[in-house]
């Protein structure tokens, strides 16, 4: 199994255990669990993310691991894997998601700016 391969699947098995934690009302643990998961993630995303024909592993992994920074609250990070994902050849749907995930994080601050 491949760095990446294996970096994804610890990713998304402390994805699913702070899931089941936030379930059981365990919201520490979930958060801490969700943090785990992003840094593998995140790692993941890291090592392949100048193999630009990649995709759509590239793009799938920022965007996880953009959505999962989101969670943690670290939103410039999640910023910059949105924009190092799109700097590539993401396929369409993945491209669409990273641009939600985007205007997502932006939407708020936008509108406070402007008084909204």
């Amino acid at each position: 199994m491949s760095q990446i391969q294996e970096l994804h699947n610890q990713a998304m098995d402390l994805a699913e255990a702070a899931f089941t934690a936030k379930l059981k009302g365990d919201l520490e643990q979930a958060n801490q669990l969700t943090r785990q998961a992003f840094e593998k993630e995140t790692q993941a995303a890291r090592i392949i993310a100048n193999q630009l024909n990649a995709e759509p592993t590239r793009s799938v992994l920022h965007r996880s691991a953009a959505s999962l920074a989101i969670e943690c609250g670290e939103f410039q990070i999640a910023e910059r894997l949105i924009v190092t994902a799109l700097s590539g050849n993401p396929p369409q749907e993945i491209a669409e998601e990273l641009k939600d995930l985007f205007i997502q994080i932006n939407l708020r601050p936008y509108l406070e700016r402007r008084g909204i």
